[in-house]
């Protein structure tokens, strides 16, 4: 069941949120220009862009810029702390995917979202690096957590159900996927009512 306590009265503190954190298989830790390196290859799939309306990098550079400029101004807005990760695997130090985060001063996280490279898909990391995404961002004062899915991506329907997320409602044309509009499934965790 949602939580319907109140917002809380203190803003969420954008240096406690843009830290590190671990699971029993995963090190997850701010995202940054030196992860690109390790990313880069595995986001060149196109199996990751059939339900998202990214694009493949260009390159390790370009794509090294876009993160550095994330790690830069992750905390410029206080109002919007705009945060990013990059995800881990323990056993062996591969890197393999990224969490994403807006979260505004009230306390709610607009748009949670992640990516996982396609190697490491099927063994429960998604749902492992979500759970505690959001065991994070609720330590940190974040009490509501919305994240949008492309209608039809099952899988990662799948993923915010076990990281406790509550399908709310269908989203008609809300993303654009190759030049065509699509329908996203809102999910929310924690608070299921918008603060006033």
């Amino acid at each position: 069941m949602p939580d319907r306590s109140p917002i809380p009265a203190r803003r969420p503190d954008g240096l406690a949120l843009n830290a590190a954190f671990e699971t029993a298989r995963l090190r997850i830790e701010p995202l940054a220009a030196r992860h690109a390196a390790g990313l880069h290859d595995g986001l060149r799939d196109p199996r990751i862009y059939e339900w998202i309306s990214a694009l493949p990098p260009l390159s390790d550079g370009q794509l090294a810029e876009r993160w550095a400029r994330v790690e830069r101004e992750a905390l410029a807005d206080p109002a919007l702390l705009d945060l990013g990760w990059a995800v881990q695997r323990t056993s062996d130090g591969a890197w393999i995917g990224k969490l994403d985060a807006e979260v505004r001063e009230d306390g709610v996280a607009t748009n949670v979202g992640y990516l996982f490279l396609p190697a490491s898909w099927g063994r429960g990391y998604a749902s492992e690096a979500v759970s505690a995404l959001c065991a994070h961002l609720q330590r940190h004062g974040v009490v509501r957590q919305v994240a949008t899915v492309t209608a039809g991506n099952e899988a990662s329907c799948r993923v915010l159900a076990r990281a406790g997320f509550a399908r709310t409602r269908v989203l008609p044309g809300n993303d654009t996927i190759r030049g065509e509009p699509v329908d996203d499934v809102e999910f929310v965790r924690g608070l299921v009512d918008p603060p006033a």
